[in-house]
């Protein structure tokens, strides 16, 4: 009885169908871009409204002014500088700058994993088969992101006249550094380009994203302990402001949005050249000349003018320090027994850190005002000589001593059989 019962054709044994219809590169790469820049486009929009309405209870204006202070700060977090009766100020706010970059590097990832099936398998590309999938979602991805960008600037225009140019220039690199080594890494390629590589250079750029990250966490420690010293400073500095409730929010709100541009001052200030404050002014180990400055709470946290102590000069070691433990740490991951080669991955590994901190540092500087606050921020090229230079010395003895000790505490093959 139960061989004339009809049998339903089951997941395994029903004839296979058309394959499933990809949607084409361009149109995810643009769609990515367009949503990566929108998303935080809109908090920003909904921040500027929340702010005008607590700046002044919404008596003044209209919602619309809120959301072009918040269009505003968008641009400026992309480089746009503003002009603020006639006055220039392009001092980047990094803390929103990390915000739309975090988007970026999410949205890219995505746009990866939805690429991985398009172009050739991995055996085709390893026989040779060229495959520009990753290049076509990049570059569409830049279009889209680049065409938000360009709208906003049209539409929030006017007196304050923000420049489109750098907007774009910092949408290239959000695209270079950010979104292509995301779309790489979730598409995918990533993994099978990195096969072709030497593997002293594919570890020399974790020692250089370790040296670099560390760093950064120990500059921000510093500030931090610089911050919590003079906090008295800080809080009549607020007091002084006769800041209500909201408005004091907003201070909060802007003074953290450039944490990120104080923390690579305070890497400056490690490394040994320091950064200005303004005009005539000097903040580093062996000197601080300071002068007026403007009642931002985020200042406090610089070390009094005057004759610097004694063992001051002594920070400038830290870079070394850092470094040397960055890389014995990534080394103590990826063993390696070759004196050449914990040479070459900690020496070039810091070098590479140090030129990134440079970029990094380049992008925290610029005018925040008239006078003699039309420029703050580290010295770009002092800071690059000393920054390869210590990272670079200091990942070439990590390095070296992590090869000693792992050649030393190593088991031959034969004892341990």
């Amino acid at each position: 009885m139960t061989s004339l019962l009809p049998v339903r054709p089951s997941a395994r044994t029903r004839p296979p169908g058309p394959a499933p219809r990809h949607r084409p590169v361009a149109l995810l790469g643009a769609l990515a871009g367009t949503v990566a820049a929108a998303s935080t486009l809109m908090v920003c929009l909904a921040v500027g409204v929340i702010g005008w309405f607590l700046s002044d209870a919404g008596v003044h204006g209209a919602p619309r002014d809120g959301m072009r202070a918040g269009a505003l700060g968008w641009l400026a977090a992309h480089g746009s500088g503003l002009q603020v009766r006639g006055v220039p100020v392009d001092v980047v706010p990094l803390g929103l700058t990390a915000i739309c970059a975090w988007a970026v590097w999410r949205l890219a990832l995505r746009l990866g994993e939805g690429v991985s099936a398009h172009g050739p398998d991995a055996h085709s590309i390893s026989d040779g088969e060229r495959d520009w999938t990753v290049p076509a979602a990049v570059g569409t991805f830049f279009t889209g992101y680049a065409v938000v960008a360009v709208v906003t600037s049209s539409l929030a225009g006017g007196e304050i006249a923000p420049s489109v140019a750098p907007v774009l220039g910092w949408t290239l690199l959000f695209t270079l550094f950010l979104a292509a080594p995301a779309v790489a890494i979730g598409s995918g390629r990533a993994a099978i380009w990195a096969s072709y590589l030497p593997p002293v250079l594919r570890y020399g750029v974790r020692t250089a994203l370790g040296v670099l990250g560390t760093f950064l966490v120990v500059s921000a420690v510093v500030l931090a302990m610089g911050f919590v010293v003079d906090l008295t400073a800080a809080l009549n500095m607020a007091s002084r402001l006769h800041a209500g409730a909201g408005e004091a929010t907003l201070l909060t709100l802007v003074n953290t949005a450039f944490v990120p541009n104080a923390t690579l001052f305070s890497g400056s200030y490690l490394l040994g050249p320091g950064f200005e404050v303004g005009a005539n002014t000097l903040v580093s180990p062996g000197a601080v000349v300071l002068g007026p400055l403007p009642l931002f709470p985020l200042l406090a946290a610089l070390p009094a003018a005057g004759a610097v102590p004694a063992w001051a000069g002594a920070v400038v070691a830290v870079p070394l320090l850092v470094a040397a433990m960055a890389t014995a740490r990534v080394q103590r991951r990826f063993p390696t027994l070759r004196w050449d080669e914990g040479a070459m991955r900690g020496c070039g590994g810091g070098i590479i850190a140090g030129l990134l901190f440079a970029l990094l540092a380049s992008l925290s500087g610029g005018a925040a005002g008239p006078g003699r606050m039309r420029f703050i921020g580290p010295f770009g090229f002092d800071v690059l000589v000393h920054a390869v230079t210590a990272f670079g010395l200091g990942g070439l003895v990590g390095g070296l001593l992590m090869t000693w000790w792992q050649g030393r505490t190593s088991i031959p093959v034969d004892a341990a059989a």
